[in-house]
């Protein structure tokens, strides 16, 4: 349905759904509330039956139409598509039946969504049929989908299936981190998704101390120690899980950086690098040198990384890296894994008498750790790693701070890359849409084109 369609308003009047009062009365509630299409405004005002309202719209546009509650849905809708692309596309889907599948939309109208969400159930081997609703009628369903999600952790008593029912949910929305933050009266859980931290549950503040005291069990933390520290959860095959606690005035917080073991390497350019071999042979190439990715944590170093490692692979050349932990397995390379005993240079200076070409050392956090990386980039190495700082030219400031000599960084540092994670446009999300700018003097409104 679409909210700017006056013949749809002069259809419902001529088949006797709506008055012309109705209308009036609508379009003046669609000044304050644009978003909204004229067919939900209508509903909202109840002007007319909603049943009989969203069968003549249906009609009037050529599309089956039904009136959505909770109870005509027949399926579990998680096991089909996301809770987040159902909301970003206003679809519900809500009965399966010889291999079709029967959608609602607020919008059949948006082609865009429409074929996102055909495609997502394609592939899932079921053709779509497609129904028009209520957006009111989306949003309660998504709204009950979104509060079960949070009561399966709310409900459940025992604080180790609570932490376990976090963690799973977590991994099946691919986030990336969890919070358990400690507040005035609650304990506060939330996901980073995309980048983007969402709220995902608040426990009441009786279960704080029983939830912190698992974490720290399953996580190989001390449990008298109220200060901060660092483990690692080894419960769930598929996943490394880094754990972080920092003590803050309510309590103790809790982040978790889920990592995916087996996790697929990105090929270099689909990751924003140049699509320039030549260019790139000569920043990521080199004997003799030292290659440093820079940016703050979070920003994708090591996806970077594990992409210059995975193009210059080959079976010919010794691959050695050096990872706290080993984020994704690649073949042909000789992973190690650091643990509680080591340190990096300790790691390094071992693996230069293992004869290898290229050796990725995860970070360099220290003077010494800096010094063995830059001696083996001039020994024939190539080294690859990773250093927090703001910008490309900082890498060198820092090294300089580490008291590595202006010679060696000269002679040595051959490639220095600063990055940032950016939200792109996803191509069967983005669309054009009006937007309104007015002048102090006169109000006057100006239309445009932008994309979302």
């Amino acid at each position: 349905m679409d909210a700017r369609r006056q013949p749809i308003g002069i259809e419902l009047v001529r088949r006797g759904v709506v008055s012309e009062n109705d209308i009036a009365k609508a379009l003046e509630y669609q000044k304050t509330h644009r978003e909204q299409k004229l067919g939900d405004i209508l509903n909202t005002l109840q002007v007319a039956n909603s049943y009989t309202l969203i069968h003549t719209i249906g009609d009037i546009l050529g599309e089956k139409a039904m009136l959505l509650h909770e109870n005509d849905i027949k399926i579990k809708i998680e096991e089909y598509i996301s809770v987040d692309v159902l909301r970003q596309n206003r679809a519900i889907p809500f009965e399966v039946e010889n291999g079709k599948v029967k959608v609602c939309f607020s919008d059949t109208a948006n082609r865009r969504a429409v074929d996102t969400v055909r495609l997502i159930l394609l592939n899932k081997g079921l053709v779509m049929e497609k129904y028009i609703t209520f957006d009111s009628n989306i949003d309660a369903v998504i709204k009950s989908l979104e509060g079960n999600s949070k009561n399966d952790i709310q409900s459940t008593s025992d604080v180790s299936g609570l932490i376990d029912t976090v963690i799973k949910k977590a991994m099946e929305k691919r986030a990336s981190d969890i919070h358990f933050e400690p507040m005035e009266n609650s304990l506060r859980i939330r996901y980073r998704i995309d980048g983007e931290l969402y709220t995902e549950a608040n426990i009441e503040k009786e279960k704080q101390t029983q939830i912190i005291g698992r974490l720290k069990a399953i996580s190989n933390m001390h449990q008298e120690k109220q200060e901060s520290q660092d483990g690692r959860i080894i419960l769930y095959p598929d996943y490394n899980i880094r754990v972080s606690s920092q003590p803050n005035i309510y309590g103790e917080k809790f982040v978790l950086r889920l990592l995916k073991k087996n996790a697929d390497v990105k090929r270099l350019f689909d990751l924003g690098f140049p699509n320039d071999e030549a260019m790139v042979n000569r920043s990521f190439n080199k004997r003799n040198s030292i290659t440093i990715m820079a940016a703050p944590t979070g920003e994708g170093k090591t996806t970077s990384l594990y992409s210059i490692i995975d193009y210059l692979n080959k079976p010919e050349i010794n691959v050695t890296t050096i990872e706290d932990p080993v984020e994704i397995r690649i073949p042909g390379l000789n992973q190690i894994e650091m643990d509680a005993k080591t340190t990096f240079q300790d790691s390094l200076r071992t693996v230069l008498r293992q004869d290898p070409d290229i050796i990725l050392v995860g970070e360099i956090r220290d003077t010494e750790t800096a010094e063995i990386a830059m001696q083996a980039g001039q020994t024939g190495h190539y080294v690859l790693s990773t250093i927090h700082t703001i910008d490309s030219v900082e890498v060198i400031t820092r090294l300089r701070k580490m008291g590595i000599s202006n010679y060696d960084i000269a002679s040595t540092l051959a490639t220095s890359v600063s990055q940032r994670l950016v939200r792109k446009v996803c191509p069967n999300c983005a669309r054009q849409r009006d937007f309104t700018r007015r002048r102090n003097s006169n109000n006057a409104k100006y239309w445009s084109k932008v994309r979302c």
